[in-house]
């Protein structure tokens, strides 16, 4: 296994600057979600930790080895898709043992490995099968034991359950985070979906404009935005930003909003009601403001009432109205 060092790397295309100056360090065996919206730069960072796109500048270390010139083969890594890439004309145990084949292992090896890997993603029972014969999700449960096969010093993971529809999505979510845990691989995971990335991560790097506007874990990524961008990216519903008398801007996670007694808070009407079952979600307006308030449980709260609401004060993220970054409270 083997930690990452991304030391100012920079990719521009034409005029285009896709990324600018990035550092980041990833330690030995951890899961860092790199997480962002589309154009962001985050499979770009992906690709050339990866060799298969060449930095403007900077440089990429694995393991303390300096592979920037390095070729992908030659670096120690493996890769999983968004869609799949298993080879249609293979069986299961084939697709798995395809890169020790290729990189010469001997057959107990190869044997060995595929029997555990096939273990680790519950494949057994469909190594003589091929993957015409597999669910979207099998065939992806393929990709990482392949990946996880060649015992990769870091394991690079593009997008990889966007295809799978939600329940799937979500039973292989846990069912990788429980492998990767098992494998001890230093990983480093992209995605655009924030739900993804807390749920799966140690960390997480939110990449906005080819920039990381903050790194921390996910209990920090969400309760303690650096920036307005990541309040507003991360949280689903997003973090409520209210602008004040004094002219900064107050945000406030939807759940951490309470009803309040008539005149003892924020004056609140109702434009819209959805009812979650473990949680009603309102939307409406204070001040002319819009906010999202998410009430526990069920609530008869109808279309245009008048409520008052309180923001938990030791919830609230005190952000500079002009630059979009969190100050001290105050």
């Amino acid at each position: 296994m083997a930690g990452v060092v991304i030391d100012g790397i920079s990719k521009s295309f034409g005029g285009t600057v896709a990324l600018a100056a990035l550092d980041l360090d990833v330690a030995d065996r951890e899961f860092l979600a790199l997480l962002g919206p589309s154009g962001c730069g985050k499979t770009t960072l992906l690709r050339i930790i990866a060799g298969l796109e060449t930095a403007t500048t900077g440089r990429v270390l694995i393991g303390g080895r300096d592979v920037t010139q390095l070729p992908p083969r030659a670096r120690g890594l493996a890769m999983v898709f968004q869609n799949y890439a298993v080879f249609p004309h293979l069986r299961v145990r084939d697709n798995i043992a395809f890169g020790l084949k290729m990189s010469g292992a001997d057959r107990d090896r190869i044997a060995r490995q595929v029997r555990r890997t096939a273990g680790l993603l519950q494949l057994e029972p469909y190594l003589d099968r091929y993957p015409a014969q597999l669910s979207g999700g099998q065939r992806q449960r393929v990709a990482v034991a392949r990946a996880l096969a060649v015992e990769p010093a870091l394991l690079l993971m593009d997008e990889p359950l966007s295809n799978l529809d939600a329940l799937l999505r979500l039973d292989m979510r846990a069912e990788l985070k429980d492998v990767l845990r098992e494998a001890g691989t230093t990983t480093i995971y992209v995605t655009h979906d924030q739900t993804e990335a807390m749920a799966l991560a140690d960390r997480i790097a939110v990449l906005h404009g080819g920039q990381i506007e903050q790194i921390g874990s996910p209990s920090a990524i969400y309760h303690t935005p650096a920036t307005r961008f990541v309040g507003g990216f991360v949280g689903a519903p997003p973090m409520n930003f209210l602008r004040t008398a004094d002219g900064r801007l107050m945000g406030i996670r939807p759940e951490d909003i309470d009803l309040v007694d008539e005149d003892a808070g924020l004056a609140f009407r109702v434009s819209v009601v959805e009812p979650l079952g473990a949680q009603t979600l309102l939307t409406g307006t204070t001040d002319g403001q819009l906010l999202r308030v998410a009430l526990a449980g069920e609530h008869a709260i109808a279309t245009g009432a008048a409520l008052y609401l309180r923001p938990r004060p030791d919830r609230i993220r005190w952000m500079d109205a002009a630059t979009g970054r969190a100050i001290a409270a105050g």
